[in-house]
């Protein structure tokens, strides 16, 4: 089953058929008594041009590697990725190098993602120099620019990682990822590591580029208040498996599945006379070394039942819920409504 970020754009941006990375545990993956880990276990979805699909899911379900392996800075065990219709997955070396220009990240931690042996202006400029994008000038007004671009000074360029602030030093990566006018980004929890007062002025700064320069996201975190209103669509993964998928309002007011609905929440709620109805996810999740057989959240779900434990489920619409709202639950509809 396709996840379709965007079900009215009928050519989408990002294609990914049945991903799967898998990291040998013991004795290599061609091994016949091999151990694996399963981080990345038959995803599929679509992008749709200048949209932004929310990817989330507790830490170590598979969210990163699976935007890692989009971008092959980890290599795939199956499946493929399309962008713009070539294969990233079979891509060869110069292919590659090409689409690198098209596809880039925003990573986690802008303490560790910079080179702290490096001023700002080199760390920046140096996609341009690998590209051979202008002489010398051109690059260095082009860094300018950049930086102005990200909120930050042009004098900002002759000074090193370690003399900003975390939010700074986001802007930085940021200014490094939009360097060669990309159309694909993925943005790997980028404010998950700030303070909540900076959270918010990165998030607009990324709203305001995926505008003007018609960028598409794939924004991966495990904020789901943030989420919300920073996406167009939602995929929720537990266990390097998509287990539901909606438009952000829709899955936000009408959650089909008990982990999203465990996941909810969790949120914390701001107004103490609010309670929430739901009830928060128990337990701790399964080793993707050993995933449960069935559905992989019945361990967890205090709905299961034998078949849950026996039969995987599809991805697929449920009866009675919005166009584009896909879900992997054998009793989804029974769920939702006893919680009405």
């Amino acid at each position: 089953m396709v996840v379709d970020s965007t079900p009215l754009q009928p050519s989408p941006l990002v294609q990914v058929r049945d991903l799967r990375t898998y990291f040998s545990a013991k004795g290599g993956l061609k091994r016949r008594n091999a151990e694996y880990l399963r981080a990345v276990d038959g995803v599929s979805f679509d992008i749709g041009r200048g949209s932004t699909l929310g990817l989330v899911g507790e830490s170590g379900c598979g969210k990163t590697t699976t935007g890692r392996t989009i971008l092959r800075l980890v290599e795939a065990t199956g499946g493929s990725v399309s962008f713009g219709g070539v294969d990233v997955l079979k891509s060869n070396v110069r292919t590659l190098r090409a689409l690198r220009r098209d596809m880039q990240i925003v990573f986690q931690d802008p303490f560790g993602s910079l080179d702290p042996r490096m001023t700002v202006g080199r760390i920046v400029a140096e996609p341009l120099d690998v590209y051979a994008v202008g002489d010398r000038r051109e690059r260095r007004d082009r860094v300018a620019e950049l930086l102005a671009r990200v909120g930050l000074r042009g004098d900002d360029a002759r000074r090193y990682p370690h003399e900003f602030s975390g939010g700074q030093r986001q802007r930085i990566g940021i200014a490094r990822a939009i360097a060669l006018h990309p159309r694909f980004v993925v943005l790997d929890e980028p404010v998950s590591a700030l303070d909540v007062s900076i959270q918010a002025q990165i998030l607009n700064l990324l709203n305001d580029l995926k505008s003007e320069l018609k960028l598409t996201y794939l924004f991966i975190a495990h904020n789901l208040a943030v989420v919300e209103h920073f996406s167009d669509r939602v995929a929720v993964m537990y266990l390097g498996k998509i287990v539901e998928v909606a438009d952000a309002a829709g899955l936000y007011a009408r959650p089909q599945h008990p982990y999203t609905m465990a996941l909810l929440a969790s949120v914390p709620e701001p107004d103490p006379a609010r309670r929430c109805e739901r009830s928060p996810v128990m337990g701790e999740p399964p080793s993707p070394l050993s995933p449960p057989s069935g559905c992989a959240f019945h361990p967890r779900c205090p709905f299961a039942t034998e078949e849950c434990r026996r039969v995987t489920p599809p991805l697929k619409p449920e009866p009675g819920a919005a166009t584009g709202h896909l879900v992997a639950c054998h009793h989804a509809a029974t769920i939702h409504s006893q919680k009405k």
